[in-house]
């Protein structure tokens, strides 16, 4: 299916882009994941498809190979990342090392599968995703954990503790706590609160979760 007739899919299903030069891999992972049910599963063979599908239709897990020729995983990583904070990131590769793990996990990726891995092995990656992303859940669930998400990294991002925040927010410990875990979606006055806690506007935290 092309970019212009891509259409809405089921908010029950997890979609997932894969990203491998290698087109017998590609169609591998594609037909597993047709087979297991619930994804919905689109395949890109270069990193310009990758960035046009994500335009198209932001997917909730992206598997990535880090070994593409002259392409450089890390850099495309670095790019979806920086595009699109939060993603969820699955890195593939058949050179794994432990420098190369370190320095891939240093990229904010959800986690690392070495080639050649088990199906076992795949499905309890998916697995640990889809529960920490909340995919495949009601559209209101997963709006509070993106946005809890996301206000979390934030705040680690900046090394604050929730008191400190409690206090530029002028809202108490256990609010924002309860919100960082997905349990409440914040009022629009927190959430006014917590955007300009952190020099932003509510918009631009809301569009950094892409929902």
């Amino acid at each position: 299916m092309s970019i212009d007739t891509l259409q809405p899919i089921d908010a029950s299903l997890v979609d997932i882009a894969v990203l491998d030069d290698d087109s017998d891999f590609r169609q591998y992972l594609e037909d597993f994941l047709r087979d297991e049910g619930g994804f919905a599963v689109r395949t890109c063979a270069t990193p310009e498809a990758l960035y046009e599908a994500c335009d198209a239709r932001l997917p909730d897990i992206i598997l990535l190979d880090m070994k593409m020729g002259e392409a450089s995983g890390d850099q495309v990583i670095e790019h979806l990342l920086a595009r699109w904070p939060g993603l969820c990131v699955v890195v593939i590769t058949g050179y794994p090392s432990l420098e190369d793990m370190r320095a891939t996990f240093k990229l904010k990726v959800f986690d690392y599968l070495a080639k050649p891995f088990s199906i076992s092995h795949l499905r309890q990656t998916l697995k640990n995703a889809i529960e920490a992303f909340g995919f495949g859940r009601a559209l209101q669930d997963r709006l509070r954990e993106r946005l809890g998400h996301r206000l979390k990294l934030m705040r680690v991002e900046r090394d604050w503790s929730l008191k400190q925040i409690s206090t530029m927010t002028r809202l108490s410990v256990s609010q924002i706590s309860s919100i960082e875990r997905g349990a409440h979606l914040p009022s629009m006055e927190s959430l006014i609160a917590i955007a300009r806690a952190f020099g932003k506007k509510p918009s631009e935290i809301l569009g950094s979760i892409e929902f």
